[in-house]
């Protein structure tokens, strides 16, 4: 075990990863050097999506595009609701283990703990998102290759 102190953190360097964050759009960034690990990250709230528009035709039923995210009664603030599976990193969802395979889970579907709801794609990694306690998926809250933050609600188990 070495006795020697942490280097103190740089103000500067702060702010200069700061900028650099708000200059990229990016929501975090680490840099390591030597033995000093720095992560600065922001949390970015997310719009409604676009794509989630009513059609309405003439005389026809009111429809939402096939890919709008999944849910039945999905809260208002998901994020708040006590059955939200967060996101665990940066990354991409993806509903499937392939492209043309069926999807991990359903809404209506009841799952067991530590079963895969999806996987998330980061730096080439596809980890799988375990299901953190048993019941019944109520909402599927991403569409399939969404971008996601850290925390950011996926789905919701009740």
């Amino acid at each position: 075990m070495s006795d020697k102190k942490p280097e103190p953190i740089d103000p500067a360097l702060v702010r200069e990863l700061a900028t650099i964050l708000n200059d990229t759009g990016l929501s975090e960034i680490e840099v390591e050097h030597g033995e000093l690990r720095l992560r600065i990250a922001r949390t970015l709230v997310a719009a409604a999506p676009a794509h989630t528009h009513v059609v309405h035709a003439a005389a026809a039923p009111v429809m939402a595009p096939a890919h709008a995210p999944i849910a039945a009664a999905a809260p208002a603030d998901p994020a708040k609701h006590p059955g939200a599976v967060p996101s665990p990193m940066v990354g991409t969802a993806y509903l499937s283990p392939e492209p043309d395979a069926p999807r991990f889970i359903k809404v209506g579907d009841t799952v067991t703990e530590g079963q895969t709801l999806m996987v998330v794609e980061a730096m080439k990694t596809f980890n799988p998102i375990p299901a953190p306690r048993a019941g019944k998926i109520i909402a599927i809250l991403v569409d399939d290759a969404q971008p996601v933050e850290f925390g950011e609600p996926l789905a919701i188990i009740e």
